[in-house]
């Protein structure tokens, strides 16, 4: 099953947005987010992308402080970009008070992780890095199981505007390192590669 988008209209206030988002029945297991203004229903992840985030979560606990949690399922608001990502793994600081039990402001974010998959990848390498450098999240870890060639595993920083630094980029096999405050390496052979 691929990606599906829910044609909204585009005179559509960010608050009429975020309701729908949040009132309309999706169907259990998708992942819906408004991308650049547009609600976008995929299906679950598979099994394989699953193993690569749960990798990923279990290394990262190891370095975070204990104020610091690894959030799946969590959704980052954007509106500045019409914006309602739900990114694999969220790494933020637990807040005492929260707005809305729905999301939390993207800027909360420490580092972002995206496993791309078939159906989304564009979305993952293009509109949320985007998003997020415009929200001015320090980090963005992009693992890329359908990138051309080979799968690869990209980490960019620097955030200016809507745009960031590649700070480095390894093919599945290799080690990337994520810098202060986290000071990981991630051994990318673990990952499944199909």
């Amino acid at each position: 099953m691929s990606a599906l988008t829910v044609s909204q209209d585009p005179e559509q206030s960010w608050d009429d947005l975020v309701q729908f988002w949040e009132e309309v029945e999706w169907p259990e297991g998708s992942k819906v987010e408004i991308i650049e203004g547009v609600v976008t229903v995929s299906p679950a992840p598979s099994y394989s992308h699953n193993v690569i985030a749960a990798r990923i979560h279990r290394r990262l606990l190891s370095v975070i402080p204990d104020e610091w949690e690894v959030f799946q399922t969590l959704a980052i608001a954007v509106p500045s970009r019409l914006g309602m990502l739900v990114p694999d793994l969220v790494v933020a600081p637990v807040q005492e008070h929260v707005e809305t039990d729905t999301h939390i402001p993207a800027a909360l974010a420490e580092l972002v992780i995206e496993v791309t998959s078939r159906s989304n990848a564009r979305h993952d390498r293009v509109s949320k890095p985007a998003a997020n450098a415009t929200a001015g999240i320090p980090l963005y870890l992009l693992v890329d199981r359908w990138a051309p060639g080979v799968p690869t595993v990209t980490l960019y920083g620097e955030p200016k505007g809507d745009v960031y630094q590649v700070l480095s980029a390894v093919k599945f096999g290799d080690t990337i390192t994520l810098p202060a405050p986290f000071d990981l390496t991630l051994d990318t052979s673990l990952f499944p590669a199909d």
